[in-house]
């Protein structure tokens, strides 16, 4: 018998997010909803935009969950209906906590300039979900270096750092680079779950070797991880403790109840970026106020 459980090995999907920005999202996934309280991943680029282009999202809101911006290249303008302005710079998290309702747009800053970002949402739970909105923009992030990997630490506590983002379950995120062949070993918290996303290279992990956009899960129970490259390369390890509460999540919004998220949807569409329950972006964003999806005919599953 194997000491641990065999990893499990998930793809990235293509989607697009703004007007015609194209992402890979392996968070949710059919298979692999949640790990510890994160329950969405999407990676955007490295892209380069054409003459005019760049990531453009019009206001849209929030309930129940945090939005996580990782920026690794480009600059983002991130504007909120708490009256925040914030460009996300190289290096740096953007933290929105949405609570009980908030809403916010994304763009570019420069057109036709370059983007690479992770964007993470986690899940509040039960006792946080209704409190209020939040923002906070993380420009000093503890940076170290080990084994010829540098190591942000994003989220938690790892390495000897903890992060100064503000968080409301048990959870750790890193982000590992390299510039050429690089092996480390880095302590887990057996009470976890984890998992790594390959963000640029490729890597191996725990012995098994990975792409890019594939993303691979570990069970708790493990006290440790070994991570190696052969060249340049970039990772996003990403753990928790298992979330231990079920969850609706549909569009922008994490719920417990099919009839609360049908109420979040309506209030949005009631009054889109004009006021109500989730406030108004200040203008600045060139693109439309999102509409809501509707839930008519769709039964939501819990996940966790």
């Amino acid at each position: 018998m194997p000491p641990h459980p065999a990893p499990q090995r998930y793809s990235a999907r293509v989607s697009v997010v703004g007007e015609d920005t194209p992402i890979r999202r392996t968070l949710p996934h059919r298979d692999r909803r949640m790990v510890g309280a994160w329950c969405f991943l999407d990676h955007a680029g490295p892209v380069q935009f054409g003459p005019g282009k760049g990531l453009h999202v019009g206001a849209h809101p929030h309930i129940g969950l945090q939005t996580f911006t990782w920026m690794i290249e480009g600059e983002v303008m991130h504007r909120d209906s708490l009256g925040y302005e914030q460009v996300v710079r190289p290096g740096q998290v953007n933290l929105m906590t949405a609570g009980r309702g908030i809403a916010h747009s994304e763009d570019s800053v420069q057109d036709g300039g370059r983007l690479h970002a992770a964007q993470l949402w986690i899940a509040l739970p039960e006792s946080e979900r209704h409190r209020e909105p939040a923002f906070c923009n993380y420009p000093d992030l503890p940076v170290l270096r080990q084994d010829g990997f540098t190591a942000t630490v994003l989220a938690g506590t790892a390495l000897g750092q903890t992060a100064p983002t503000v968080v409301y379950s048990p959870m750790v995120g890193i982000d590992l680079s390299c510039t050429g062949a690089a092996r480390t070993s880095l302590a887990l918290d057996t009470a976890y779950e984890y998992c790594v996303l390959v963000l640029r290279g490729a890597a191996r992990v725990a012995g098994e070797a990975i792409e890019q956009e594939e993303l691979l899960y570990f069970a708790p129970g493990r006290d440790s991880l070994e991570i190696a490259t052969d060249g340049e390369a970039q990772l996003l390890l990403l753990g928790g403790k298992p979330f231990g509460e079920d969850i609706l999540l549909w569009w922008n919004f994490v719920a417990r109840t099919q009839e609360d998220m049908a109420q979040a949807l309506a209030d949005w569409n009631a009054s889109p970026n004009q006021g109500g329950r989730f406030g108004s972006v200040r203008p600045g964003s060139v693109s439309a106020p999102l509409s809501a999806p509707s839930l008519d005919g769709v039964v939501l599953k819990a996940q966790r």
